[in-house]
């Protein structure tokens, strides 16, 4: 660890360390049928989900140290979109020689690298992305989003329930204040009110978002909220308590990352019983 983790952005940055540290710390016990077995997350299989991590960690670590040659890059794979082209295609087309272990092997290095980057730059630095430009805080949270959901699609695979931890508030955050943009992306109006969120977040922490006065709300554990607003989890299988309007309909496709819409998975589908502890 080098001395870029004490910068100005280190708590976020520190905290996306560490979700990077988890799920490698997982994948280290992973067998050889193991990361080649297909999830419920489209079929992939816990190599399509550290190659997926691994492809864009090494994208933002081209935003970062050479934006204009990032700006080329993005252009380049959104005419592969255009084509039909998946990204997990493009994963496999890229990494396909690597085993499991091989591919950890290279992961590691690259998201610990941009972690400390990222926790040398100044918080409000702007940083360029497939969207909008980022902040560097932004640019930290949403890396860790997306490492923790596609994580959690391996813990599923393998039936082993996940410490729940305090870096949630990221990824709950981030599906809080994505509640207007659900909707935008599918050129969809905005319901009102927006919802007052209420979670119970690990350590016995509250998590409050919005207006109490609201008439619409969420209320519940701060783990279902992430596991929805990521779409790992239809709202049917969780225990997230909301009121009938603008709250359901929101959270039935709540969707906190980029890209086009994206259906959640049916109620049922992605739901798991885990092994005995």
């Amino acid at each position: 660890m080098n001395d870029s983790t004490n910068g100005p952005n280190a708590e976020t940055a520190r905290d996306l360390r560490d979700e990077y540290a988890e799920l490698a710390a997982l994948c280290a016990t992973l067998t050889p049928e193991q990361w080649r077995a297909p999830s419920v997350f489209y079929g992939w299989s816990p190599w399509d989900e550290i190659a997926h991590l691994c492809f864009f960690d090494e994208t933002s670590m081209l935003a970062l140290n050479d934006p204009e040659a990032f700006v080329r890059d993005a252009a380049a794979l959104n005419a592969q979109f255009a084509q039909g082209r998946e990204i997990s295609s493009l994963a496999r087309e890229k990494y396909g020689q690597l085993d499991g272990p091989a591919m950890l092997a290279l992961w590691q290095p690259i998201s610990m690298q941009l972690a400390d980057a990222l926790a040398a730059l100044d918080p409000k630095a702007r940083l360029p992305w497939y969207g909008p430009m980022m902040s560097a805080r932004s640019f930290a949270t949403a890396r860790l989003m997306e490492t923790w959901a596609h994580g959690q699609d391996i813990w599923d695979l393998m039936r082993r329930r996940r410490p729940a931890h305090a870096r949630l508030r990221h990824i709950a955050h981030i599906g809080a204040t994505t509640f207007g943009w659900t909707f935008v992306n599918r050129q969809l109006p905005v319901p009102e009110p927006a919802p007052y969120i209420e979670l119970d977040a690990p350590g016995g922490q509250t998590w409050r978002w919005g207006d109490p006065a609201s008439a619409e709300s969420v209320r519940g554990d701060a783990l279902d909220f992430c596991l929805v607003v990521t779409q790992r989890r239809h709202l049917a299988d969780t225990a997230l308590r909301c009121t009938p309007g603008s709250a359901t309909q929101w959270l039935s496709i709540a969707q906190c990352f980029a890209g086009p819409p994206a259906d959640p998975p049916a109620p049922g589908v992605r739901a798991v019983v885990y092994d005995a502890e």
